[in-house]
């Protein structure tokens, strides 16, 4: 078997397949279901980790199949990839673990699997295209099979926001399509290059590149929640928990976020993209929406809602870092692609805990929760550091990076907003562990219910502590090999050595 070939595909079809089957299943058939699901999640780690070393050891992996006139269907395993395939497949089989607890005895679970098994086939699609019209394809697939867990509890709540989500990310879709149909007029090739294929183009075109560049970030910048395209995202959170925590840390806004990273980096190339002019003011927007949703986060008191706007200001730390336009700049704002996928799973998992073993829903009824749950707060209490860039938390990594990244580029200003962001990030994450450990509890919660001998059921337990000691051990050991630091720092040597 040519495992160069076959080896991207397997990796896309192992959810995808496990997720037709799913689909077909009978509601009865737990067992099954739950056999698929973590079987297709451990086989998907294990083909990852086989990718991973071929990667680091030099070995090329690439999947093309016929697709259109000129184009191809390409996967492509580069150490880009393999970072947000990586995040993606591990935190796959941990949400899987969650959401087979939080939804036991719920109806419509293999429609719920099916799709949620189509929503990370898409998201490592994303993650391994090898050019900009596989990207599309995969992205839009995402779209389609999010919008099915938006509304899985078919309230008018769910529909609603379902609806706002599908205009805003069709439409984001729909700006992206045009860029790239532009783009394959003026170049004839859409193959994903390091240090990008633009650069060749006459001087002549550089006012249409501009437009399409445009074009291309603000498709993107929707899914990835750039102010003022972010408005879906906290309207999502009407969705179930593990939903939430796929949209936040695994899928829909890594998937724009990571896109937003390919467009300028292998597409226009970084050291292009600042001759264009259009770096500074995709970090200005970026600036923008770090602050502006870290206000709006401290006013909200659905719990779910804080924290969505907390990932709207968090992820554009990623645009930002690449924005800068430096080699620091770059590895903290790429890294915290993981970072925050990390602590912000901890933090969705914990809020889901807290909504099903006590009806916990808003910040103003956590006061005493910690000493109910306390397994479940402490993971919440290091999620909730590592956010505000507290050491050694992998927060801290990030920000530490962000900041003398920015430096080194000679844009001082971003060390305004960095320190502008965490104080607001612990203005409105402070209170909450306050209120949760040292606030005095009235001994009743607004739905309780008697979840097995431990605070709640083990499935719903076991994740967010496993994310929680991920979120404290990526911090310990961020100079180890293979650590999410370390691998950043091979891609960006890809993209500033000469």
């Amino acid at each position: 078997m040519n495992w160069a070939f076959w080896l991207p595909l397997l990796i896309v079809l192992s959810s995808l397949l496990a997720a037709l089957v799913i689909f077909i299943l009978p509601e009865e058939k737990t067992k099954t279901r739950i056999g698929l699901n973590i079987g297709a999640a451990l086989l998907k780690i294990v083909l990852v980790a086989i990718m991973l070393w071929g990667v680091h050891s030099g070995y090329q992996f690439e999947t093309r199949l016929p697709l259109l006139p000129g184009l191809e269907l390409v996967l492509r395993a580069d150490t880009l990839a393999m970072l947000f395939v990586a995040l993606s497949a591990g935190l796959w089989l941990l949400t899987t673990v969650y959401a087979i607890g939080y939804l036991e005895d719920s109806p419509h679970r293999s429609r719920f699997f099916g799709f949620f098994g189509l929503c990370v086939t898409a998201t490592v699609g994303v993650a391994l295209a090898g050019n900009l019209i596989t990207f599309l394809l995969f992205y839009e697939l995402l779209t389609l099979a999010t919008y099915p867990l938006i509304i899985h509890r078919g309230t008018e709540a769910a529909r609603k926001a379902g609806r706002t989500y599908l205009i805003y990310t069709l439409a984001g879709g729909a700006l992206l399509l045009i860029g790239t149909v532009w783009l394959y007029t003026l170049t004839g090739t859409l193959e994903f290059t390091a240090r990008g294929f633009l650069s060749t183009l006459d001087s002549m075109h550089h006012p249409a590149l501009i437009i399409i560049f445009v074009l291309l970030i603000t498709g993107l910048g929707v899914k990835a929640a750039l102010f003022p395209l972010h408005g879906w995202l906290p309207q999502a959170m009407v969705a179930p928990a593990p939903v939430s925590a796929l949209l936040h840390a695994v899928a829909v806004v890594k998937a724009g976020a990571f896109g937003i990273i390919r467009v300028i980096y292998d597409v226009f190339g970084i050291e292009f993209s600042a001759s264009l002019g259009v770096t500074l003011p995709l970090a200005i927007v970026a600036s923008v929406t770090i602050i502006y949703a870290s206000v709006r986060a401290l006013f909200q008191d659905d719990l779910k809602r804080r924290l969505a706007f907390s990932t709207v200001s968090q992820v554009s730390y990623i645009t930002l870092g690449v924005a800068i336009v430096g080699p620091l700049a770059t590895i903290g704002g790429i890294v915290h692609l993981v970072h925050q996928g990390v602590m912000k799973i901890t933090l969705f998992f914990c809020a889901g805990n807290l909504a099903e073993t006590l009806g916990i829903h808003k910040v103003s009824e956590m006061s005493g929760v910690g000493r109910r749950m306390p397994w479940t707060m402490a993971a919440f209490t290091i999620g909730a550091f590592g956010m505000i860039g507290a050491p050694p938390l992998a927060g801290f990594i990030s920000k530490w990076y962000l900041g003398l990244g920015a430096l080194q580029a000679g844009q001082d200003w971003v060390i305004f907003v960095l320190a502008g962001s965490t104080l607001l990030n612990a203005a409105y994450f402070l209170p909450i562990l306050y209120a949760a450990w040292f606030g005095k509890s009235t001994g009743s919660w607004p739905n309780e219910r008697n979840i097995g001998r431990y605070e709640t059921s083990l499935a719903l337990l076991i994740p967010p502590v496993i994310t929680a000691i991920l979120a404290v051990l990526l911090g310990l050991l961020a100079s180890v090999p293979f650590s999410p630091l370390e691998w950043t720092r091979l891609i960006t040597s890809l993209e500033y050595t000469p």
